[in-house]
């Protein structure tokens, strides 16, 4: 009876070790202080001066409604309140002599409450017939023409403050859980080249996505780059240095129904060991369960290798040669 040789394999062992983590991902920049002007009162557009492309300054005229009507409505709803005024006065009058009821001056001080709720109602929706700037910036969208005349909430104009731009990027939930609220960071704008510019991480969204298992940052570009647009494609660097982690070549990882490696026990006869992986890094992986620090696992060397197989490790050439 023949008796089988040991196969031959080439051994890793298992160790913890410090991480650069290093990552280039493609996000785009976003406008976040935007201003979209909506009509919150009805009526034709009297004014309406900026485009697409115009700088306006914080406080300038966005946008004037005719205001005729609404002026007309004031000045009879201030006549109506003097009147009131002057009712409660004669009531009043009358009823330190009791001629009047009670009821009566009740009814009377109602009247110019009411009057002067009026008021205020007429007052604030001629204030909404004459929009300002609430932030200076560009105008990206005009979307109507004086003369038109515009509905309750119809959208008139879009404002963006181009220096409040920020980069939004989708990071897999293995990535993200490593990155800090002020970690620095290279970014890059295709429009603008293969300049880098300098930028920081400002927020980390506290949700990932259950169905990509990615999640969302933005980063600032400081300072803001000229030429940086709303929308445009910005590749991000980041980096981050990693606690010791358990970390396997990746070319040890063997799948069927789950991954597993294959490890060398004390009797040089090979085991089939499950294993959870993380975070990858170049060439190797994160091992999160499944092996300890000191195991032996094949990394060259499996065909024909099977559970149970004595193995023969050898020494790779590179080392050979060293």
């Amino acid at each position: 009876m023949a008796i089988e040789r040991p196969h031959l394999v080439e051994l890793h062992q298992v160790t913890q070790e410090s991480v650069r983590l290093d990552r280039v991902r493609t996000g785009t920049l976003r406008a976040i202080t935007r201003y979209r002007l909506f009509a919150q009162e009805e009526g034709q557009i009297a004014q309406l001066p900026w485009y697409p492309g115009d700088w306006i300054d914080q406080g300038e005229l966005l946008m004037a409604l005719d205001d005729s009507l609404l002026r007309s409505q004031i000045t009879r709803s201030r006549a109506e309140l003097n009147r009131a005024e002057r009712d409660l006065e004669r009531v009043r009058a009358l009823s330190q002599r009791n001629l009047v009821s009670v009821e009566e001056l009740q009814r009377r001080e109602t009247e110019l409450e009411i009057a002067r709720a009026e008021l205020a109602i007429l007052t604030t929706r001629l204030s909404y017939t004459r929009m300002a700037a609430p932030f200076s910036g560009v105008v990206t969208e005009r979307l109507s023409e004086p003369g038109n005349f515009a509905s309750k909430n119809t959208h008139l104009l879009t404002l963006i403050d181009p220096q409040s731009v920020v980069v939004d990027l989708q990071l897999s939930e293995q990535v993200i859980t490593h990155l800090r609220v002020g970690d620095e960071v290279e970014i890059q704008l295709d429009a603008l080249g293969a300049r880098q510019f300098p930028g920081k991480i400002t927020r980390i969204y506290p949700e990932v996505d259950p169905l990509t298992r990615r999640g969302q940052i933005e980063i600032r570009p400081d300072p803001v780059p000229d030429g940086a647009l709303p929308g445009q494609l910005a590749r991000v660097s980041l980096s981050a240095n990693l606690q010791q982690r358990m970390m396997i070549p990746f070319a040890a990882l063997r799948y069927e129904q789950g991954e597993y490696v294959y490890v060398m026990n004390e009797d040089r006869k090979i085991e089939k060991r499950e294993v959870i992986t993380g975070l990858r890094v170049a060439d190797r992986v994160e091992v999160l369960s499944g092996l300890e620090s000191g195991d032996r696992i094949v990394i060259r060397g499996f065909m024909g290798l099977t559970e149970g197989r004595e193995v023969l490790p050898v020494i790779p050439l590179a080392e050979r040669e060293a």
